[in-house]
């Protein structure tokens, strides 16, 4: 009797495994969810990361919707897949067509990884070619003309000028301001704790001014507001007390930025770039801006040595022995 039901047992489990490796009836929306779930769970990303990773393979299901094509994410196959990259071609610049072949390898990649496909038919299907984009930056005069536009009668205007003050001066992502906690601000030691991105912490350090311009924030505008419980140790509020949205960041700074008649493309990120150039303008080691950047890889940060040329050639000028 035993024999018989390990043997069943085993009978099952196979059965199952069968399933799941070959699982035709599987769903897009399905197979969507659980890879949202293993984003959010294995590899920690934020519901921000986990939107973008999946919009592409919602233009997918759309594209395959309009087009009455009814194939599962098990059966998809390369010509398929080739046939949408065709047909979204004709719409995008080549930077935003690898960035959807991109997010479309990872979710293949996934479903071979859980073992629910044998292959991914996106291996064989090359990326555009593209060059590699250079971020826009702002010059210190700039920065200088976009703060003198803040409006200090009012109450926002100090919030708004600790927020440029803490996203040029730390060079915080729009993600990682919002979320920025009063725990979080270590003044005495001169570091502000930082989550970033799959919600690692990393330890950045903030200038006097920025503390300065904090401070007067906290102490004479943030002390006399109402605030919302979920909100207590939120540094950066709006005017009902709760904490600020990516949209209002993004608000701000384009309002400040035409007011101060800069016409390049700001966004938050700008302020970022900003400060990882002027760093490494005045001599700050790579290795060093790429931990208060909370980069992964040295080679994101390695893009910032090609913003400005000449101020390389200068350095090989100045201190190369052959120079």
């Amino acid at each position: 009797m035993k024999i018989s039901i390990f043997k069943e047992n085993i009978i099952n489990e196979n059965h199952f495994l069968h399933i799941k490796k070959h699982n035709i009836h599987m769903k897009w929306p399905q197979a969507i969810i659980h890879y949202q779930n293993y984003l959010k769970i294995e590899r920690g990303l934020s519901e921000n990361s986990i939107a973008n990773y999946t919009f592409d393979i919602n233009k997918l299901v759309k594209w395959m919707v309009i087009n009455d094509i009814k194939i599962s994410p098990i059966n998809i196959e390369k010509e398929t897949l080739q046939e949408f990259i065709y047909t979204i071609a004709k719409e995008l610049n080549p930077r935003s067509q690898s960035r959807i072949i991109s997010g479309l390898k990872g979710f293949f990649n996934y479903l071979v990884f859980e073992e629910y496909r044998t292959t991914n038919p996106l291996d064989l299907i090359e990326s555009p070619k593209i060059g590699r984009k250079l971020p826009d930056i702002l010059s210190i005069e700039e920065i200088d003309a976009i703060i003198s536009t803040i409006d200090l009668t009012k109450p926002q205007g100090e919030r708004n000028r600790g927020i440029i003050e803490v996203l040029y001066g730390c060079g915080l992502r729009v993600s990682e301001l919002i979320n920025l906690k009063i725990s979080d601000l270590f003044f005495d030691e001169g570091f502000i704790k930082v989550t970033g991105k799959g919600n690692k912490q990393r330890f950045v350090p903030i200038g006097s001014l920025t503390i300065k311009f904090i401070d007067i924030y906290r102490n004479e505008i943030r002390v006399h507001q109402v605030i919302k419980p979920n909100a207590q140790d939120t540094l950066f509020l709006n005017r009902r007390g709760n904490g600020l949205t990516r949209a209002m960041i993004f608000h701000i700074v384009k309002e400040l930025t035409e007011k101060a008649g800069i016409h390049k493309k700001i966004s938050p990120h700008t302020f970022r770039h900003s400060f990882a150039t002027h760093l490494l303008e005045n001599g700050a080691d790579l290795r060093a801006i790429q931990q208060m950047l909370g980069h992964e890889s040295i080679t994101t940060t390695e893009i910032y040595t090609h913003i400005d040329k000449s101020h390389l050639t200068q350095i090989i000028n100045n201190f190369h022995p052959r120079r």
